[in-house]
């Protein structure tokens, strides 16, 4: 049996430090850009009743402060033009629905007006094969020590080609590590994501996951970590290079947003590393 491997690499940066002077950089400061992050995620086994649309604003260089985007208002429609409202926790950022219905294979609608300007973006809801097992083996590193790599299972759908996002949340990080794979030379096979990290150890407990994806998607997550793994440093600082999402302004097509729309299934299983 044909089975897929996912690398998740730790990216380790080292700093050298051959100077005394400290020299601060004048940056020139850009307009703020908003943000939409609108990942509609249904945890299988569940209604996916309850979703959250998150809008923020870029910040300066040199801090992680997230400012919210406040006073929009959020909408996404179905082909059967039901709209599910998405209202504002105070002013968090956070638009929370709570009677959204998610169909797979249905296409859905995003609009967000924020100060006057009209975001929009459509998407296809997409399925995701469960998680069906979970293996832990220990191997010896180049260093002479023993390293715990983590391997879990699921079943690809042979009748379609497929794309997946596969996380892990580790807690001895604080940013979740992602990686995207397709069926490509795979099709119909068991495939499986790969986790080694020297920051594994017996008693923590792993959050992995799989989630099917849109290969628009798989492409912008792809280009998305490269550019998080390397970027060492501030993981919420503006990226190197901008990266255009599939939401678009309607009213100014030069103010585009950053930020996707996109909606699908996701399993997870909490794994306790022996």
């Amino acid at each position: 049996m044909k089975k897929q491997i996912l690398y998740i690499c730790l990216v380790l940066s080292t700093l050298f430090y051959s100077c005394e002077k400290v020299v601060d950089i004048d940056l020139e400061t850009s307009e703020p850009k908003l943000v939409i992050d609108a990942i509609i995620k249904q945890q299988l086994g569940t209604t996916g009743a309850e979703q959250v649309i998150k809008l923020s604003l870029t910040n300066d260089f040199y801090t992680n402060e997230i400012l919210p985007a406040n006073g929009a208002t959020v909408t996404v429609t179905n082909s059967s033009n039901t709209t599910f409202n998405f209202v504002e926790d105070g002013t968090t950022g956070n638009y929370i629905c709570t009677n959204f219905i998610p169909q797979i294979g249905e296409n859905y609608a995003l609009t967000v007006i924020y100060n006057s300007e009209v975001y929009t973006s459509t998407n296809i809801f997409v399925a995701t094969p469960p998680i069906i097992n979970v293996e832990q083996e220990t191997v010896p590193d180049p260093a002479g020590d023993d390293a715990i790599q983590i391997k879990y299972f699921f079943q690809d759908d042979g009748n379609e080609d497929n794309y997946y996002l596969l996380g892990v949340k580790n807690p001895n990080k604080q940013i979740p590590e992602f990686g995207v794979v397709s069926d490509e030379f795979f099709q119909g096979n068991v495939m499986f994501g790969f986790y080694g990290s020297s920051e594994t150890e017996p008693g923590i407990t792993l959050n992995l996951s799989v989630q099917g994806v849109t290969l628009g998607y798989h492409n912008y997550m792809n280009i998305l970590t490269t550019i998080a793994g390397s970027g060492g440093g501030n993981p919420f600082a503006t990226p190197p290079a901008t990266l255009r999402g599939n939401i678009i302004n309607e009213t100014n097509e030069d103010n585009y947003p950053l930020g996707y729309f996109h909606l699908s299934e996701i399993d997870e299983i909490d794994y306790l590393v022996q």
